[in-house]
């Protein structure tokens, strides 16, 4: 069912902040956990522009991000702050995981306009804000089953009870969650047939993929960084369109031949092998680096910091 609103209706209500009290008592992931050991994974990081891709295709954040990101300018900044964002919520532990639940709606509730259509919009939709949150839920599983072994049905259920737990709170609601894997699987598949659309957004997303920018640090030059870069770009277009359901790749109007397909078997079987090499803890090191880095960089809250996912008991 569409709630797309126009500019003659206004917005459904966003969802409120959850009570302090209540906040408490939603449980953040903790160490060991389904969610803490394989949603940071550096396999899921390669389907990152993806999902970046499947979000801001739905109108509302497509509009959002058009009208108050600063992605087209500083896309590299945004993307830090994002990941560390995820992985504060994720390893941050329980403290500093609420205390980013509740940043991030208060930086949504004055993210609202008119869209291109004439539609009107509020960053705090539901249907808008659950579809962000199910994208991060289902990119991992996908990203795991192409470069590994992938998930269990045992793990994958848990799993998406941990990620149902992160999205309460973040201030989702019980109705705007489906209750279990199957149901989610469901309404994922609905919202991709009937929801989502080319828009602005998108383009600049693809844009930015076929010509990424250059971080903006001293210690990358330019000479190194345009080969790098068109190779990254090769690489990071096949995996974002090939992951992309084909009945939005085909909305999309981008093209996908059996050619292309066998390209990416090919580097996902790369990707496994390299990937077996590496021991499972270091498989999450750079998203506990950047959740302690978006915890602990100036001007945070001192009394949100903890030991990365070791706040059990709080």
């Amino acid at each position: 069912m569409s709630t797309a609103t126009t500019a003659d209706t206004p917005p459904e209500p966003v969802p409120e902040p959850a009570p302090e009290q209540a906040s408490a008592r939603l449980r953040a992931p903790r160490r060991g956990d389904i969610a803490w050991r394989h949603f940071g994974d550096t396999r899921a990081f390669l389907t990152s522009p993806q999902l970046l891709l499947l979000q801001v295709a739905h109108p509302v954040v497509g509009a959002g991000v058009e009208d108050h990101s600063d992605f087209r300018a500083r896309p590299w900044q945004r993307l830090l702050r994002t990941v560390g964002s995820l992985g504060t919520v994720i390893y941050g532990g329980q403290a500093a995981a609420t205390a980013e639940a509740r940043r991030l709606r208060e930086v949504h509730r004055e993210m609202k306009g008119v869209d291109g259509e004439g539609r009107r919009y509020h960053a705090l939709h539901p249907e808008a804000y659950h579809w962000v949150h199910a994208t991060l839920v289902r990119g991992p599983v996908d990203a795991l089953k192409l470069f590994g072994k992938g998930l269990t049905e045992q793990q994958i259920s848990e799993y998406y009870r941990e990620m149902r737990e992160v999205g309460l709170l973040w201030g989702l609601k019980e109705r705007h969650l489906p209750p279990d894997w199957p149901a989610f699987c469901a309404y994922y598949d609905d919202m991709v047939e009937n929801r989502l659309e080319m828009n602005r957004s998108v383009r600049d997303v693809l844009d930015e993929l076929a010509r990424p920018q250059k971080p903006p640090v001293w210690w990358v030059p330019a000479l190194l960084w345009r080969p790098f870069a068109a190779v990254a770009a090769r690489c990071a277009l096949l995996v974002t369109v090939g992951v992309l359901p084909p009945v939005l790749r085909e909305r999309l109007g981008l093209a996908w031949t059996t050619r292309q397909e066998r390209r990416l078997r090919r580097f996902a079987r790369v990707v496994r092998f390299l990937m077996a090499l590496v021991p499972p803890p270091l498989r999450i090191a750079p998203a506990l680096f950047l959740a302690y880095w978006h915890t602990h960089r100036p001007g945070t809250d001192p009394r949100s910091r903890r030991p990365l996912g070791a706040s059990y008991d709080e």
